[in-house]
């Protein structure tokens, strides 16, 4: 049996629509779940927008209102008491003073699936090749997690990349992080392409990095070909991108990377080029302020390189690999240029392109010497390792007396190593040259070294 209400007093009428008027009132600055607090853009320096009176963490997507109605995307990259700092990902243009700066959802999302291979896409994963919307299986986080490196697998299968003095001196191991480093115009977006075509692996990534947008259409068209194309997935943010634009292209890519490699594939990432990725970083920590450091970069570069590097490589048990090759310029030739000397060190190794090799017409121009793989020792025989050994010392002989051979002073007989790289010196030439349109296999590759080496000659 229900019992009816009593009627309320007049007065206690009066009291509650007093208090629902008083909380309508508080409601925007209540802590209530998918309330959205917009800010005012107050500054715009260069790059750098300031605002006030929005909350968000580091990292946050935000679009601000311009002039004509429309919106330019941003992240946010600093604050500093009420202020917000945020970086555009697309060019500034009509923006007021007290424009609207509002927070987006989907913080950091990546769309993920067979349906990137054969695409190609920007820094934001907006197609570049018109064939209409990507179809996605998933999405996962612009930075992955970390992977207990006690729970990788050991690098202890070699990879064919298909270019011989790759393949014969410097091995490569399938989940290997590896910098190709050199100046301009000596022919790495060659080798890059040489080992696009060549490479053994399921999926190719290519992340193209602040290079210049005729390189982007010649990498799709010429160096990948429409066979290529079928495998791979190319994420391209031209050097006329904004600065987080160029940052959110190496991410993608490698989170895309990411995804095959948990679907149990073997996955070759080409970055090209780590540098860019860099001055990206570096744009973005000077215009909010960071103190410049070694040649103007500021501290968190060198923070943010390796926390780039180490999402490559091979994952846990029943997972695949990413053997990543990053591309390094070194600005002058400079070997000791802080980016150059900064992958050395979180790198497994680096491939070195000379210019000297290269103007004697000897390409691919690897500096044979001065490349370094560290994990030879897991994935080859001895054998192999010394006959690796035995080259590098005939070629540093040779080398080292270039000028007196040049000239004639040198006396055979005064160096048995010496003798001994003269009389190898044009098969020694030989078996590093390698035409763009040839491939040598892994077997092949060593096979040559044996027969190069284990020849006597008089």
């Amino acid at each position: 049996m229900s019992v009816a209400a009593p009627d309320r007093p007049a007065w206690m009428a009066a009291r509650d629509e007093r208090l629902a008027r008083r909380l309508a009132r508080l409601r925007p600055a209540l802590p209530t779940r998918g309330l959205v607090r917009e800010g005012v853009l107050k500054r715009v320096v260069g790059l750098t927008l300031e605002a006030t009176g929005c909350e968000m963490p580091l990292g946050a997507p935000a679009r601000v209102q311009t002039a004509n109605g429309g919106w330019v995307d941003a992240e946010v990259v600093g604050f500093a008491g009420e202020r917000t700092f945020l970086m555009p990902s697309a060019e500034l243009h009509g923006l007021l003073p007290n424009a609207r700066v509002v927070p987006r959802h989907g913080h950091g999302s990546v769309e993920v699936g067979e349906g990137l291979l054969g695409r190609v896409i920007d820094g934001e994963g907006v197609p570049l090749d018109g064939r209409g919307e990507i179809r996605a299986e998933a999405r996962v986080g612009l930075v992955g997690p970390t992977i207990n490196p006690l729970a990788r697998e050991p690098i202890i299968t070699p990879m064919d990349v298909g270019v011989r003095a790759i393949n014969a001196l410097t091995p490569i191991g399938r989940g290997q992080r590896v910098g190709l480093m050199a100046g301009s115009g000596v022919g790495k977006s060659t080798l890059l392409g040489m080992m696009t075509r060549y490479t053994r692996a399921d999926v190719i990534v290519v992340g193209l990095i602040g290079e210049r947008g005729r390189e982007v259409r010649d990498f799709v068209d010429v160096t990948l070909g429409e066979a290529g194309l079928r495998r791979a997935v190319v994420v391209a943010t031209p050097a006329d991108r904004p600065p987080l634009a160029r940052v959110h292209g190496a991410l993608r890519a490698t989170a895309i990377a990411e995804w095959f490699r948990d679907q149990g594939l073997h996955v070759l990432l080409l970055m090209d080029s780590l540098t860019r990725y860099a001055h990206a970083l570096r744009e973005i920590g000077l215009s909010v302020g960071e103190p410049p450091t070694t040649r103007g970069y500021p501290p968190s570069v060198f923070a943010r390189l390796p926390a780039l590097v180490e999402r490559a490589g091979n994952g846990a048990a029943g997972q695949g690999s990413i053997t990543a090759f990053y591309t390094v310029l070194t600005e002058g030739d400079d070997p000791q240029e802080p980016i150059a000397d900064a992958a050395r060190a979180i790198l497994d190794g680096h491939i070195v392109l000379s210019r000297q090799v290269a103007e004697s017409g000897l390409y691919p121009a690897i500096d044979v010497e001065a490349s370094v793989s560290r994990v030879v020792t897991e994935i080859t025989d001895l054998p192999t390792r010394e006959r690796i050994r035995k080259l590098k010392q005939l070629m540093s002989a040779y080398n080292s007396h270039r000028d007196l051979i040049a000239i004639g002073a040198y006396q055979r007989g005064a160096d048995p190593r010496v003798d001994e790289a003269l009389a190898r010196w044009p098969e020694i030439t030989e078996f590093l040259r390698q035409d763009v349109s040839q491939s040598a296999s892994l077997a092949d590759s060593r096979e040559a070294l044996a027969r190069l080496l284990d020849t006597k000659k008089d």
